[in-house]
């Protein structure tokens, strides 16, 4: 009995201090939002690369709505499809150099609608071929194989374009993405494609893009140099805090805005978060600091970028942001919507983003980010001219 006693005292002495060696758990990111604009529910565009259809839409949808129209799905389909007509007549006028792929920007939607209309998402699906969402594996490849051996023919034949490539590129894209309807009903009411655009509560003229760059004047247009702006749309340039107080601004007064950034920095997660961490060193204690010190690079990275719980992070400058975009640490590979406000446990401020890949994510189809993250790694934001700040409204002669 003596010795069963010693042993079971000798188990709670080891449970005692495994209990107090034992790492507490993560206190990770707790949000708590504080203001949210209204948007369509989260979409999901599946293995397709067309973020900014899909983010632009629904901005615009948020906007219809912000004007008091009803609540709506557009074609993401529609545009997309009329998109790489455009850019297949652009790759051949240009022997094919410019980047024929299924990126885009927010201004090929403003753009395609007010060239060719928009439908409702029941009109045009655009999912010809037998899958529920969109999968682009084998379009996107026989496109642009149909278009290289369209130039690859006229070059090495040095006659001119045959009269039918288009007509067959069309038959392409009728294939893979349906016939387009040239009127469809709504709501009662027969439209064409251009009458229901027509129809919305929302003019495209009202959209501009802005960015933040020091390569061009402050206060003046230009052809922002991102591969995917094959339309070579152009942007406002803004300084980077007059950039933020846009965004600030817009989202006080109700407007949400279509978002071009970053996601392939170590700062994003697949979980709902875009943070840009650094050592405090301030905050720690001598042993804390010269153990920091002494970690070799890959274990520092591997503390700062654990996600157990909010702390210091970057301080973004305008040279930050310009040294990134030059070194192609900052690269235009994807587009959501900035449509709220948070904040984390410590009352830290986050932007609340809508996402278009499914609602199958931590918040549900939503991310939180940090205002470093959104002021480094924003390429541009599509945003109502009505929604800036009167004073840059005026410096950028906007009426």
């Amino acid at each position: 009995m003596k010795k069963l006693l010693l042993t079971l005292a000798a188990f709670a002495a080891v449970a005692a201090a495994a209990q107090e060696t034992a790492k507490p758990e993560p206190e990770g990111y707790r949000f708590t939002d504080t203001k949210i604009i209204k948007t369509t529910p989260v979409k999901d565009q599946s293995r397709s690369g067309t973020c900014w259809c899909f983010s632009t839409m629904t901005f615009l949808e948020s906007e219809i709505m912000r004007a008091g129209g009803e609540e709506m799905h557009l074609s993401e389909m529609w545009i997309v499809r009329h998109s790489f007509k455009d850019k297949a007549v652009k790759y051949v006028r240009l022997h094919g150099h410019l980047n024929f792929a299924e990126g885009g920007a927010s201004h090929d939607v403003t753009e395609g609608i007010k060239a060719h209309g928009i439908v409702p998402f029941d009109v045009y699906p655009g999912l010809n071929y037998g899958t529920d969402k969109p999968d682009f594996h084998e379009l996107s490849a026989v496109f642009k194989a149909y278009l290289d051996a369209v130039i690859s023919a006229a070059e090495k034949s040095r006659k001119p374009l045959s009269t039918a490539w288009e007509k067959g590129f069309d038959a392409l894209l009728d294939t893979y993405f349906g016939a387009m309807p040239e009127t469809f009903e709504h709501n009662g009411r027969e439209y064409t494609p251009e009458s229901f655009a027509a129809s919305l509560p929302i003019d495209m003229n009202d959209y501009i893009d802005i960015t933040s760059f020091t390569h061009h004047p402050f206060y003046e247009r230009f052809v922002i140099e991102i591969p995917d702006n094959w339309m070579w749309g152009t942007v406002y340039n803004l300084p980077l805090d007059e950039m933020m107080a846009v965004v600030d601004h817009a989202l006080a007064e109700g407007y949400t805005l279509a978002w071009g950034t970053d996601v392939s920095d170590k700062g994003f997660t697949r979980t709902g978060l875009g943070v840009l961490p650094e050592a405090d060193l301030e905050s720690m204690d001598g042993t804390e600091a010269a153990r920091w010190i002494k970690l070799s690079d890959k274990d520092r990275e591997a503390a700062l970028y654990s996600f157990e719980k909010p702390g210091k992070e970057k301080t973004i400058t305008q040279q930050m942001r310009q040294t990134a975009f030059d070194n192609y640490d900052t690269t235009d590979d994807h587009g959501m919507v900035i449509m709220g406000t948070a904040v984390d446990q410590n009352g830290t401020p986050y932007y609340k983003v809508q996402n278009s890949w499914s609602t199958n994510t931590t918040y549900e189809g939503f991310w939180y980010f940090s205002r470093p993250f959104v002021e480094y790694k924003t390429t541009s934001i599509t945003v109502n001219k009505n929604a800036l700040p009167k004073d840059i409204r005026k410096k950028l002669g906007l009426k």
